[in-house]
């Protein structure tokens, strides 16, 4: 009798543990969990992989800090968040160019230091290489951004 009480009581465990591990299994596949950003892991990817005639030019202080204010912009853009909020759904739009190079120059310039857009540029471009890496972006969007602009062609302009 002991025994048959023991198979129970492990039985139990064991059908519980199932419903909650199928349960968190279907949750994930539905929402995957948010790609965890490290400011030290994309500094090493970054350092590995800039271009020699830039990384001539820069120390990696001064990668760190492209780095930072990077990350800085796109807190701000509200495409980076630090975990204590959730963020908004949908699709959220990254562009490499001139906005956030303008943002990374004027920042450095306020704390007293000064780079040019060709330091910049291939500090962000791999950055970027390195968040496609580890899926926090991902390829560009097909068609149309807004479904209430798709004029049927698929391109997605919006009505003058």
């Amino acid at each position: 009798m002991l025994w048959v009480g023991v198979f129970l009581v492990v039985g139990l465990a064991l059908a519980v543990g199932a419903v909650f591990v199928v349960r968190e299994a279907g949750r994930l596949t539905h929402e995957p969990p948010p790609v965890l950003f490290s400011l030290d892991a994309a500094f090493d990817w970054v350092v590995e992989r800039v271009p020699d005639e830039v990384a001539a030019t820069l120390t990696p202080a001064d990668v760190r800090r492209i780095l930072a204010f990077q990350t800085e912009y796109l807190a701000q853009r509200g495409v980076a968040e630090n975990g204590t909020a959730h963020a908004s759904p949908g699709p959220q739009v990254v562009v490499v160019g001139p906005d956030v190079v303008d943002y990374i120059l004027g920042r450095a310039a306020a704390t007293g230091e000064a780079y040019i857009p060709e330091q910049v540029y291939p500090v962000i471009e791999v950055q970027f290489e390195y968040l496609r890496a580890i899926g926090a972006v991902s390829t560009p969007v097909e068609g149309p951004l807004d479904p209430e602009f798709d004029d049927g062609d698929g391109a997605g302009q919006e009505p003058d």
